[in-house]
């Protein structure tokens, strides 16, 4: 790893292998206009992530996640239903958004444990379906 061109708040995660990931770490590493944030997520970061998205209870709980997402990390975690029609979870799209630093196993493991959390609380599956109006709401 390169010394950090810019002194940073916040510990950095360490730098992924060559090759494995896509997430230019030392280009918003050395860039002092970049967003930082996302590299703030090391692993521990991220089963922390993971286990507060597994706490979710409500469909209201699960928009405040994806507000503390927007704010600490600088993506949208964006959750919705598919353009066909949705008859299971794998229905709904869940997608954490590119950004730069952001390694591709947090974008991997924490749409996977929405889908999850979607399998094992329906209720908010179809709280989503309902803010889309796929129940047809006036």
């Amino acid at each position: 790893m390169n010394v950090a061109a810019v002194n940073l708040p916040f510990p950095v995660r360490v730098e992924c292998p060559p090759g494995a990931c896509s997430c230019d770490y030392e280009r918003v590493l050395a860039d002092p206009q970049a967003d930082h944030r996302p590299l703030a997520i090391d692993r521990k970061q991220e089963q922390n992530l993971i286990a507060r998205i597994e706490r979710v209870d409500s469909y209201a709980d699960l928009q405040h996640v994806q507000a503390l997402i927007r704010k600490n990390v600088g993506a949208e975690l964006r959750i919705e239903p598919g353009p066909n029609e949705v008859r299971t979870v794998r229905g709904i799209i869940v997608v954490l958004e590119e950004k730069p630093g952001l390694c591709r196993k947090v974008r991997q493991s924490v749409p996977a444990a929405v889908r999850r959390l979607l399998q094992e609380r329906p209720e908010i599956a179809y709280a989503i379906l309902d803010a889309h109006d796929l129940f047809g709401r006036p």
